[in-house]
């Protein structure tokens, strides 16, 4: 190899520039036994010579007659080196391709049934690992549930588009968003859901420091994130089953309205905290998705929003017929258009009106006589600021006397006290007309939630309210030190009244399928 670089040839010939002098000496090798003979001799040299090596081409680099041959030598060598490094990495991957083809027992058809019930970040992780595990993760089938949602921004319009592009047609389920902060309820062991209402979430973020990171894309999601819902054909939305969106900054209404257009075969929805009206959004609802069964809207600034009006109650319960499950938290709302609702839907069994302003509890009224009654089994007015004593206790005499034999939980708890029948202002504390213990004692199958604070506490509460009107934080958050032990979390969990339940992962591990990675790269969603 010292004899090769130190060629009379590549030494005596007029310094027509490093390049050059080693292209021309190179096609001198006519045959590809001669250049892989050159290779094989350059890359024999062991570890030990690299010394001579590096003394070689000093002693070569000396040799030039001027600095521009010089930088020639020194810009080749680096190119040589690049082509050899880039090649040996490329073959290194083949190579760990082939293997991971033989040692990974499952088939292709199986490993992307394996890798479709990853979540999507799992997945990405799993696309980087090599060429074989990409390959598979690339199936539409992969990307049918897609859960883009974390607790700071992570994704931005790109990543959703590209997501959804690759699901395609098979697309069912599609969560975004960030997610509320969570806060542990005192005595509890499940969590208290909060929607961020201010321009710091849970974690700290401020939505006023969104930067680009070394030049990538900011992670942000704004109105035009679904397009790719409605894009084309409009194939990717049309047989979505499940629309989750939690605190998307810059989501509109019109933006929403077209997004639910494309999605006529929703099942699932779910809305919190975006900066959309009430009204135009069950418009769009009851307008294209007929066969809808769950509807969770939480709103952005709780009791402000007063839009809903009873002709748009009348066509949602004309519109979707099906709806068994029905959640809106924190809207101003009436009696009489909380009882369109509530009557109208024939299959209706979760309702919550948690935290909605001006609910007095007369819809309850008479509620047994619809069908909609005869099929209750979760009844959630927590925190309802106008709740009346008086209405509740008729509701429970209802009970007692043997109507809602379907119900299983109802939750009247409430931080301020329920409301007096003659003034709202008047707090009762310790509710003495409703018959709260002789529900227990003849429906002990109903798990009765009546949490309220002790007398006096409505005070401290009312200060909250008055300096919650000029914040967009939520008045639950502010709440949250005053929850006493045992209480139910805020937000109840669905899952014993939803079919749609995970099982959870299995981890399947064998000691002979090992998968050798081809690429150390940082994986994130803003680089997929």
């Amino acid at each position: 190899m010292d004899t090769l670089l130190h060629s009379p040839s590549l030494l005596k010939r007029p310094c027509c520039g490093a390049d050059r002098t080693l292209e021309l000496e190179i096609s001198r090798v006519s045959k590809p036994e001669e250049m892989d003979h050159l290779l094989e001799l350059f890359l024999g040299i062991s570890d030990s010579s690299s010394i001579s090596l590096d003394l070689s081409f000093e002693r070569l680099l000396e040799s030039m007659a001027s600095d521009s041959d010089q930088n020639d030598l020194i810009e080749s060598a680096l190119r040589l080196g690049s082509v050899l490094l880039e090649s040996g990495k490329r073959w290194a991957r083949k190579r760990a391709s082939n293997h991971n083809s033989l040692a990974w027992a499952l088939p292709s058809d199986l490993t992307i049934k394996v890798f479709s019930m990853l979540d999507t970040q799992s997945l990405c992780y799993t696309a980087a690992t090599c060429s074989m595990f990409n390959k598979c993760a690339m199936d539409p089938l992969c990307y049918a549930n897609i859960d883009l949602t974390s607790v700071v921004p992570k994704v931005n319009n790109a990543v959703v588009s590209t997501m959804i592009q690759r699901a395609g047609k098979d697309l069912r389920s599609l969560k975004l968003g960030i997610l509320p902060g969570l806060t542990a309820s005192p005595g509890s062991s499940q969590p208290m859901t909060y929607t961020i209402k201010n321009s710091v979430d849970a974690s700290g973020f401020s939505w006023n420091d969104k930067r680009s990171r070394q030049g990538k894309e900011p992670s942000i999601l704004t109105r035009s994130c679904l397009m790719s819902l409605s894009g084309g054909s409009g194939a990717a939305g049309a047989l979505l089953r499940r629309l989750h969106l939690y605190n998307i900054d810059r989501m509109d209404n019109a933006a929403l309205r077209t997004s639910l257009a494309a999605c006529p075969s929703l099942l699932d929805l779910e809305i919190v905290g975006l900066h959309v009206e009430l009204r135009q959004t069950l418009e769009s609802v009851c307008t294209n998705c007929h066969i809808i069964e769950r509807l969770f809207f939480e709103s952005s600034k709780t009791g402000r929003d007063d839009s809903l009006k009873s002709p748009t109650c009348v066509d949602l319960v004309n519109g979707c017929p099906h709806l068994t499950s029905l959640i809106l938290r924190g809207f101003k709302l009436h009696d009489y258009k909380v009882r369109i609702l509530v009557k109208g839907f024939r299959k209706l069994k979760f309702v919550d009106f948690s935290t909605s302003y001006s609910i007095t509890g007369t819809f309850l009224r008479n509620l047994y006589s619809s069908t909609s009654g005869n099929l209750l089994e979760v009844l959630i007015l927590r925190d309802c600021m106008h709740l009346k004593e008086v209405e509740v206790s008729r509701f429970l005499e209802t009970v007692l006397a043997g109507d809602f034999k379907l119900l299983r939980h109802l939750d009247i708890s409430n931080r301020e006290g329920l409301a007096s029948e003659g003034d709202w202002y008047n707090r009762c504390y310790s509710p003495s007309i409703i018959p709260i213990k002789c529900v227990l004692e003849v429906r002990p199958e109903i798990c009765l939630l009546a949490e309220f604070p002790s007398e006096g506490s409505f005070l401290e509460i009312e200060q909250i309210i008055d300096s919650d009107i000029n914040s967009d934080i939520s008045l639950p958050s502010q709440l949250s030190s005053h929850t006493s032990d045992g209480s139910l979390p805020m937000s109840l969990s669905e899952s014993s009244y939803n079919s749609d339940q995970s099982s959870g992962n299995e981890d399947v591990q064998d000691a002979n399928y090992v998968i050798y990675e081809e690429s150390s790269d940082e994986v994130d969603f803003l680089s997929i």
